[in-house]
């Protein structure tokens, strides 16, 4: 494998609409393993695929050593799309059908090159992401979300490339194959660049580079690094933030005294004069050059002030604004005690027959997290508590409003905007307070109004998450499937802030061991080969259920 790097040379791009997403990036990505970092919508899959070579800059060039592989974000399978196009494989594993069926056409050896043995690579490789049940004609509709992303990884195994470009790897992985992704990268000998929110993952990196308004930063060490430089970084920024706005303060304070003497002065000296009895045309030239003398002064001030602004501008522009999400969820009364949530007898449709059947009550203050392999029955179980599918026996009775937001997201209209979409369960709230609260969350006024599915998997995230959380009639019950996948950092934190201090009871499913230490769960409730197993998530003492 050849040493392969991608160099940025004053790249910039700008959207469709004009508006400038990146500008005069440079920098040097080579075979230190690199997690590209940043706020939802900032450019970061833009970049991957500038780099990658599937996009041209606006302006500037890449540079590209070796040949380049990349990753999409969100896998989309079709209708006709098998594993092996899942992989990038078919081309070649089709030709090397025709050649064993008899084909002597050019264009088949020219796909196979020296490629001979790669239906043996291919089912090896599936076999080492636990998917040897798989084959190269296996219909994509018919895996997980896990599924899909392993097969779509074992291209970039068999790639042979010299760089790797994985936007989102870990997405719907469950928590064995995010441990085999992080080994495996972790032996890669070329170059690597993860875009990634995953901070397991990105504790495996050689190095974190974070993209934002202000361009490109490096930071070189794992996320831990990244996390505490990054904290002092901001702890400095407010500092100096404080620091400008207290200067402007006190020198606004200063200017307006200055004006205050002088005025003062030119008073005391225009009484003056009409005591002195002077001639007018004397007065008239005391008073000009009195209306002269304020001007000037006016002006000076005035280009003081409009240099302390840009200071505080500039101050702003280097502290992260803070994500909010804001809670309005009070229980009803008697609710923490009740059961909101009962399961009897109830067999899961679509499940392996180990986690098939399950038993369980829910009180209105309980916070379960939920765990277990891709294919273990999570997302079926949140789908039955959610009335979305029925259970094939048993009953499944919930006695207070939920709120279901799926991997999806198919709650949000990819036609609509999200602020419309957001008006039509929020009727207390005004316009202006509801584009407030989205701006809070990350989605800016050029955000909002436009349909959400050209919106990153972040933000529309983010936006379903407003449609639940401000709707007019607040959930008593939380069902959330993955909630961490797409979310930038910031926002991620800021989630596991609000579900900190909500108050209803709450069920989450995720990988993101992390995400699930960072809540208080009361308990939690896993898949295993014996069935589903709930535990205190503090004491890990089995409960009844």
């Amino acid at each position: 494998m050849a040493i392969s790097h991608l160099s940025l040379e004053g790249v910039s791009y700008v959207l469709p609409n004009g508006q400038a997403l990146f500008s005069d990036l440079t920098d040097i990505f080579d075979t230190r393993h690199t997690g590209l970092v940043g706020r939802n919508g900032c450019g970061k899959t833009i970049l991957a695929r500038v780099l990658a070579g599937q996009l041209q800059p606006s302006s500037g060039r890449c540079v590209r050593s070796g040949s380049v592989y990349y990753l999409e974000q969100q896998v989309r399978p079709g209708a006709a799309t098998t594993v092996a196009d899942l992989a990038g494989v078919r081309k070649v594993l089709d030709a090397l059908q025709r050649i064993e069926a008899g084909s002597s056409a050019q264009a088949d050896f020219d796909a196979v090159a020296d490629q001979w043995d790669m239906a043996l690579q291919f089912h090896q490789a599936l076999a080492l992401q636990g998917l040897p049940h798989l084959q190269a004609d296996t219909p994509a509709l018919a895996l997980s979300g896990g599924e899909t992303m392993r097969a779509a990884l074992v291209g970039a195994q068999l790639s042979g490339a010299d760089f790797l470009i994985l936007d989102e790897p870990s997405n719907h992985l469950d928590q064995g194959s995010r441990t085999a992704l992080a080994a495996w990268l972790a032996h890669w000998p070329g170059g690597l660049l993860v875009i990634s929110h995953d901070r397991q993952l990105l504790e495996s990196m050689d190095r974190i580079v974070e993209l934002s308004a202000q361009g490109l930063r490096s930071y070189g060490g794992n996320y831990l690094f990244y996390a505490q430089a990054k904290a002092q970084e901001q702890q400095s920024a407010n500092a100096e933030l404080d620091r400008t706005r207290l200067e402007r303060r006190r020198t606004e304070q200063s200017m307006r005294e200055q004006r205050e003497r002088q005025e003062k002065r030119l008073q005391r000296g225009a009484r003056s004069g009409k005591q002195a009895n002077q001639a007018k045309i004397l007065l008239d030239r005391q008073k000009e050059r009195s209306d002269h003398s304020i001007g000037k002064l006016h002006r000076q001030h005035a280009a003081t002030q409009r240099e302390l602004a840009q200071r505080v501008r500039d101050a702003a522009a280097q502290v992260d604004g803070d994500l909010h999400i804001h809670l309005q969820t009070p229980l009803h009364a008697g609710v923490s005690q009740r059961h909101v949530v009962v399961l009897d007898g109830v067999a899961l449709p679509w499940v392996a027959p180990a986690t098939r059947q399950i038993d369980l009550l829910v009180t209105g203050q309980q916070r379960i997290g939920l765990q277990g392999p891709n294919g273990c029955g999570k997302s079926a179980l949140l789908q039955v508590l959610a009335g979305r599918i029925q259970p094939q026996a048993g009953v499944c009775t919930v006695t207070e409003s939920l709120a279901y937001l799926d991997q999806r997201l198919d709650t949000l209209d990819v036609h609509r905007p999200v602020l419309e979409q957001l008006q039509q369960v929020s009727h207390r709230l005004s316009e202006s307070e509801l584009r407030m609260r989205l701006a809070q969350l990350g989605l800016g006024a050029d955000r909002v109004t436009v349909p959400s599915g050209v919106l990153s998997g972040g933000e529309r995230l983010k936006a379903a998450l407003a449609c639940i959380l401000y709707a007019d009639t607040p959930p008593q019950l939380l069902l959330l499937d993955e909630p961490s996948n797409h979310l930038d950092l910031p926002a991620l934190q800021a989630l596991e802030t609000m579900l900190s201090g909500y108050q209803g009871a709450m069920i989450v499913a995720s990988h993101d061991q992390i995400f699930l230490n960072n809540l208080p769960l009361t308990d939690m409730l896993q898949a295993t080969s014996a069935g589903w197993r709930l535990f205190s998530a503090d004491t890990r003492q089995d409960r009844d259920r």
